[in-house]
């Protein structure tokens, strides 16, 4: 997730790939451009927060784009919480493994900071459990030790890059990237957000949920039409971001309609 303030100008939606103003779709080089590619993984981050584990999937994301819109380089779509999809398929767990997202919290990454995480994380996970069938178990015997090794759905590691303040996966991605990478700058003033606002929209996305700003009622944030509603547009979402017309004011939590979604994601 990005955030709107002077701290984090220099990166400010730059991978926000659907916000143009000119009437011609990005070129790939240019969609390429504005994505960051994390040195250490090769992955490419998107859309702010959401990755690509490869050019190749780069690609993928860029013919998706170019499918979306239209001759005034603004997404349209026919549909009306969104669901992220993969081959038409909504991107979600099955319900076995969706009652056992188990995650690791690494104490070596996160030092004096560990036990601000393992509660908002905590915090997060009861906010999406109290919506819909899911539930995250914090695995804390293998937090000495935590990396994408771990045998857990996933890993939760810090990292210093000022591109994002988090970043998370879909549940399609290969356990390698199935990683919540939670940037040192949201340790630092991000008020009105709190760590554990924002790891709740992270937390949105390692469930199956899209940026809710993709939507045309947005007007602006476009990335793609790769998604399926489940309920009507939501400008207050915890998955929409602030700077993107979005109407949310304090920190990141889940509305009723969030709730709802996520309750049909995960009857």
């Amino acid at each position: 997730m990005r955030i709107a303030n002077l701290a984090f100008a220099s990166v400010l939606l730059a991978a926000c790939a659907g916000e143009v103003t000119e009437t011609e779709p990005l070129t790939f080089e240019e969609f390429r451009a504005q994505a960051f590619q994390e040195p250490d993984t090769g992955v490419f981050v998107v859309n702010g927060d959401e990755m690509e584990e490869n050019e190749a999937l780069l690609r993928d994301a860029y013919d998706r784009y170019l499918q979306s819109v239209d001759t005034s380089g603004i997404g349209s779509s026919t549909h009306e919480s969104i669901v992220n999809l993969v081959n038409g398929q909504w991107d979600r767990w099955s319900a076995s493994t969706a009652q056992n997202l188990t995650y690791c919290v690494s104490q070596k990454s996160f030092g004096s900071r560990y036990s601000a995480v393992v509660s908002a994380m905590n915090s997060a996970a009861g906010a999406w459990e109290a919506a819909g069938r899911v539930n995250f178990v914090h695995d804390s015997s293998q937090d000495g030790n935590c990396s994408a090794r771990s045998n857990v759905v996933f890993d939760v590691q810090q990292v210093c890059r000022g591109q994002y303040l988090a970043r998370s996966f879909f549940p399609s991605s290969k356990r390698r990237s199935r990683e919540v990478l939670i940037d040192c700058t949201s340790f630092g003033n991000i008020a009105p957000w709190t760590l554990a606002g924002v790891l709740r929209h992270e937390l949105g996305h390692t469930i199956g949920l899209r940026h809710e700003h993709t939507r045309p009622e947005s007007g602006t944030c476009f990335e793609d039409n790769n998604w399926a509603a489940l309920t009507a547009y939501d400008s207050s979402s915890v998955m929409h971001y602030p700077q993107c017309n979005g109407t949310q004011n304090g920190d990141l939590v889940l509305t009723n309609l969030d709730k709802t979604g996520a309750g049909i994601l995960y009857p």
